[in-house]
């Protein structure tokens, strides 16, 4: 089946010319069972979260995910991708991913996309979402494969999953593990015990300073949310972009029953910024860490924009911070 509308006509010429590359050799070599540019004769329609009518392969097989959320909820289903886009901050894929994603090539980061590698890869399926600054460009994906856009910024990343997993043609999968994640949260929430509603602080520390995440919606929203558990005042409701930098003159705004404390990163680059802000001043003299309450994660799982696998993780250090 072909792609090709007239929209498609204002890409790039270097981008169009390696397209059509990739679909000379494709043609060269095909045995008969796929259609030229790798597409599975196969497809059926879905709509996107703008309202557009999308052909996608049933049975697509060369995926890239340009957003941190839709790589992570096609390696949640078992679908490693050909390409992605690289985790905030980062040079390859978000470290909570690493493991899953080792033969995935980088073709993008959050702000833009190498056309020509993305391109080069022939992808029968193109995902995204708008945590990314790629659903600028969904005119030049279209040309290269069938894009679907998963997700408006600020979604319930349930229902963002969810939608990954429609294009994927893999919604049963999707729900089990939501069925899954769900249950769990109920039995952490029941054992609680003196947590039950405390008032729990995320933060990222980068630059020397704090930036406040995991507003709204997103995984790690979500999760404190169903487990009944509360936010500091300048944490509550939908946030103004990704993180909001906080200035050490108002570190008392991030305090709370509990800390949750990381970097873009490895937990061991958490461990090296939270011996940096102790440092800081009044930094001391906050609850959490008066306390004991503070916990350093994961932070590629928890600061960044992500699906079922961040989640998890996210509850699995909940649930071992405040039930043990």
């Amino acid at each position: 089946m072909s792609f090709v509308h007239p929209s498609r006509r204002s890409l790039v010429p270097s981008v169009a010319a390696v397209a059509a590359g990739a679909l000379l050799l494709t043609g060269c070599g095909d045995d008969g069972g796929d259609d030229a540019g790798g597409q599975n004769a196969s497809t059926r329609q879905i709509t996107d979260a703008t309202g557009r009518a999308v052909d996608v392969p049933t049975e697509p097989k060369k995926v890239v995910t340009l957003s941190e959320p839709t790589l992570d909820a096609a390696l949640a289903l078992g679908v490693e991708p050909v390409g992605a886009t690289a985790g905030r901050g980062q040079q390859g894929v978000s470290a909570y991913l690493a493991d899953k994603a080792d033969k995935v090539q980088v073709v993008a980061t959050v702000a833009e996309a190498d056309m020509e590698k993305l391109a080069a890869l022939q992808p029968d399926l193109i995902l995204l979402d708008e945590t990314t600054a790629v659903k600028k460009e969904v005119s030049k994906l279209e040309s290269i494969a069938p894009t679907v856009v998963t997700a408006k910024l600020n979604e319930d990343w349930k229902k963002a999953f969810s939608a990954t997993a429609d294009a994927l043609n893999r919604k049963s999968e999707a729900e089990k593990l939501l069925s899954g994640f769900d249950a769990d949260v109920s039995a952490a929430k029941g054992k609680l015990g003196a947590n039950a509603g405390a008032v729990v602080s995320v933060v990222r520390w980068q630059n020397k300073a704090p930036s406040v995440v995991g507003r709204g919606v997103g995984h790690v929203g979500a999760t404190l949310t169903a487990l009944g558990l509360d936010r500091p005042k300048d944490q509550r409701g939908v946030g103004t972009g990704h993180s909001e930098p906080v200035s050490l003159e108002k570190l008392a705004t991030i305090d709370g029953d509990w800390l949750f404390f990381g970097t873009l990163g490895e937990k061991t680059d958490g461990e090296k910024a939270y011996a940096e802000a102790r440092q800081a001043p009044n930094f001391g003299r906050l609850k959490a860490e008066r306390e004991g309450h503070v916990v350093v994660v994961q932070g590629s799982a928890w600061n960044s924009a992500g699906g079922p696998l961040a989640a998890r993780i996210v509850l699995d250090d909940l649930t071992k911070a405040l039930t043990s």
